[in-house]
């Protein structure tokens, strides 16, 4: 067995995008989106893309090279610049077509790397998940000596060796076998000759990894990660969905209701002027409070965050106090609208936690029914609905009691988790 320590600060990644992704076929031509699984996207980009991206980030990485199927080499060309001219990554880039197997994509792609370049790492586009710690894993492998280094995970399912009739010829042990991923480093040298070799000797492998040990090379392996996962069967597609769609949500509403002074007589005021309810619950002895609507601070503030939920705007723009149509509105129409726009968005709401600011009224005997008719309005189980009470000891104009606020958030999740 023979090592060469690489140059790894002058290393270059070649990025195979040139498979005809079989498996996948039926699925992508039935999704209507792109026939092949390397141009499928993820995040607004391919696939291809987002493994460029983080190669960029490795400070040993010089350069990139796409290798794409032949038929479309020049739209994927023109698509390297166009996604270039987006997302500058720093780094010269390369394209060229690849062949009819994977090795002779990555031969080919290797003519496309220059001389002076230490190394290189192999990296197949159907596994956009691989991260920048792990391409710095394996070149720092190679930098210890190696001449090819190539991440693998342990192995957790029993593996069965069939023959022919598949029948069981062997189980071998667990505790010895890796399941190999990308990107694979190697001394750029010696993949070279391995590559010739394999030209000339009729060599057929499915990674370069074999090419280097048949060539009889050493082969490190590093940690490699459980969620690089390769894009192979229809099922995989599901990994691509965006994270944001993915993602809960969670999103925060605020509001302020001034009282009706003792003594007012105002009549444009007092036509204003509403019997103090929170949460949907009538608040016996209150202040009055001076609003559009009924004044309903709370589930103003819980409509604010049902519209941040849904990236609908605020209550004020739906529901304006400029509208004679809103006048003295129950506010559980207010939310039943926020909820309606939530849906609409693909989410539902999972829990709610709002904070009532007085210091008038005492707000603690009226928690439970609250939290309760918030819960109904909600469609939620009680337990997924917190209220809580508090003041500002004295303090700004709650604690003078001239007015009172109160606070929501609420998260929720896709309909599809």
């Amino acid at each position: 067995m023979t090592s060469s320590r690489p140059h790894t600060a002058n290393a270059w990644a070649v990025i195979l995008a040139a498979g005809s992704g079989t498996r996948l076929a039926d699925a992508l031509r039935l999704a209507g989106g792109p026939q092949r699984k390397q141009y499928l996207k993820l995040d607004g980009a391919p696939l291809f893309w987002r493994s460029a991206r983080t190669f960029a980030r490795l400070q040993g990485v010089r350069g990139l090279v796409f290798v794409f199927p032949p038929e479309d080499l020049d739209a994927m060309r023109a698509e390297v610049e166009r996604l270039y001219g987006r997302d500058p990554l720093g780094l010269p880039w390369k394209a060229c077509a690849g062949g009819a197997r994977r090795q002779d994509s990555v031969r080919l792609g290797l003519g496309q790397v220059p001389g002076e370049a230490g190394a290189v790492l192999v990296h197949d586009a159907a596994r956009p998940f691989a991260s920048a710690a792990l391409a710095r894993r394996v070149l720092g492998a190679l930098g210890e000596g190696c001449a090819a280094a190539i991440p693998g995970v342990v192995v957790t399912d029993t593996i069965k060796r069939v023959d022919v009739d598949d029948k069981v010829v062997e189980t071998p042990e667990r505790a010895s076998l890796r399941a190999v991923q990308t990107p694979q480093g190697f001394a750029l040298g010696p993949l070279l000759q391995a590559h010739a070799r394999a030209e000339a000797e009729g060599w057929e492998v499915t990674d370069d990894a074999a090419l280097m040990e048949r060539a009889g090379h050493a082969v490190a392996v590093v940690q490699g990660e459980e969620g690089n996962v390769k894009i192979t069967n229809p099922a995989d597609l599901e990994l691509l969905r965006p994270v944001a769609a993915a993602a809960p949500r969670t999103a925060w509403g605020y509001d302020v209701h001034r009282y009706v002074a003792e003594g007012e007589d105002d009549p444009r005021v007092l036509a204003k002027a509403r019997p103090m309810v929170l949460g949907g619950v009538a608040i016996p002895g209150g202040p009055r409070v001076l609003a559009h609507s009924d004044g309903d601070v709370l589930l103003h503030a819980l409509t604010d965050a049902l519209l941040g939920i849904a990236c609908a705007g605020d209550i004020g723009q739906l529901f304006p106090d400029t509208d004679a149509a809103f006048d003295n509105m129950p506010s559980a129409i207010f939310v039943a609208e926020g909820l309606r726009r939530v849906r609409q968005a693909g989410y539902r709401p999972m829990h709610a936690d709002v904070t009532i600011v007085a210091q008038v009224p005492k707000v603690g005997p009226h928690k439970a029914r609250i939290a309760a008719q918030v819960a109904q309005l909600l469609e939620l189980p009680p337990d997924a609905v917190n209220v809580k009470a508090t003041t500002e000891e004295g303090l700004g104009f709650t604690g003078e009691k001239r007015g009172m606020k109160a606070v929501a958030v609420v998260t929720a999740l896709p309909d599809a988790l």
